[in-house]
């Protein structure tokens, strides 16, 4: 077994592959790109505390210790992380970047990376979307004279003090980044549509159906909205006395970008020195294309954590599952699905070759040639 990525989803997956009985390092591996422990969140800007973090669940079998939640979510969270890796003594071996993955003999999966080639009976990937940040383009957008940025290129509010910053996008990143920029600058807000932010506590059914939203999408191969884009924005009182303050009064999505500035179709036009994109991410995937995955509409066919079109696969924390609380319900899952699937194969193969020695006579078997799992 090969779990990629040692994110929350990978950390969980490999956490259950552990408990299921499978041997650390022969059984199964987990390949990191990260140079360290924690994921995306070693990336995080340090502005953003443990306290601000939206929706932090724990990883199986370990509690997040609820101190440090003034201290930055990119030290105390991959702490917690290499902490856990130990813990279980989880076989992690970083840094190390798949190219790809495709099919190889004897109903396995071959995954290249600059390691050398693995060859697993089944691969669990956990790759995120961090590595994947989605920049929308407008028309003139190479004519901008000011500088373009990104969630991922993100590291506090001092280098927007005094200028004039749109913030594009409406998810949680974008208010969180807006209300902090808009204490040391002048700024717009600007999304594709009005944002809801939503007053009541959010409770496990909300929860269940934004998630179940998003499962209908995958099964039926359409590409996946986050869970969180489905649930609203939730009030917080840093929200309120912003929206109090006009921080968060939105103006609809500019139609061009101009050498100062944005403009819409009406004649509206803002000037800017800086246009931050919150757009979000997408899946970390190029490296599954050998396996031709995709359907007509851009989207995987997934059924729970299993894609249709290829069983020995399972995306964690993509989809339904693209959450902390997602990531742990799904990594237990795969690997529950996982053990399924080998026990049926061994079964399958035992009595072939049960078949084969009756009409041959002979009681050799081949080696088997999986490297791992």
């Amino acid at each position: 077994m090969l779990v990629i990525g040692a994110g929350q989803a990978g950390l969980s997956s490999a956490y259950f592959l552990r408990r299921a009985g499978f041997p650390q390092g022969t059984g199964y591996v987990v390949l990191d790109s990260a140079p360290r422990p924690g994921g995306a969140w070693q990336y995080r800007w340090p502005t953003l505390t443990l306290g601000d973090v939206h929706g932090i669940y724990h990883l199986p079998g370990m509690e997040l210790a609820a101190k440090g939640m003034h201290r930055p979510a990119a030290e105390v969270i991959p702490a917690y992380f290499a902490d856990y890796e130990a813990e279980f003594e989880l076989p992690v071996r970083r840094p190390v970047r798949v190219r790809s993955v495709r099919t190889g003999p004897d109903r396995t999966l071959v995954v290249d990376s600059d390691a050398g080639a693995f060859a697993a009976r089944a691969v669990i990937n956990a790759t995120g979307t961090w590595g994947h940040p989605f920049w929308p383009h407008y028309p003139g957008q190479e004519t901008f004279a000011g500088r373009q940025l990104h969630t991922v290129d993100y590291r506090g509010p001092a280098e927007f003090a005094g200028k004039r910053v749109v913030v594009v996008g409406g998810g949680t990143s974008a208010v969180q980044l807006l209300i902090e920029i808009a204490k040391v600058a002048d700024t717009t807000w600007v999304t594709r549509r009005p944002p809801i932010f939503r007053e009541e506590v959010f409770s496990p059914e909300r929860g269940r159906a934004a998630v179940a939203l998003v499962d209908a999408a995958v099964r039926a191969g359409r590409p996946p909205d986050s869970v969180v884009s489905v649930t609203g924005l939730t009030s917080t009182p840093a929200v309120g006395e912003a929206r109090a303050r006009g921080v968060l009064d939105r103006l609809p999505m500019f139609e061009r970008i101009t050498a100062e500035g944005v403009s819409w179709a009406d004649g509206r036009h803002r000037r800017a020195d800086m246009i931050l994109w919150c757009t979000g991410w997408r899946a970390v995937l190029e490296h599954l294309a050998p396996l031709h995955l995709r359907g007509p509409g851009g989207g995987i066919v997934m059924d729970g954590t299993r894609v249709v079109a290829q069983p020995r696969l399972h995306l964690v924390g993509y989809g339904p599952s693209a959450s902390t609380i997602g990531a742990n319900r799904a990594g237990r899952a795969a690997v529950h699905e996982i053990r399924k699937l080998l026990a049926e194969t061994d079964t399958a193969e035992t009595d072939t070759a049960e078949t084969d020695s009756d009409e041959t006579d002979s009681d050799e078997t081949g080696a088997d040639p999986v490297a791992v799992g």
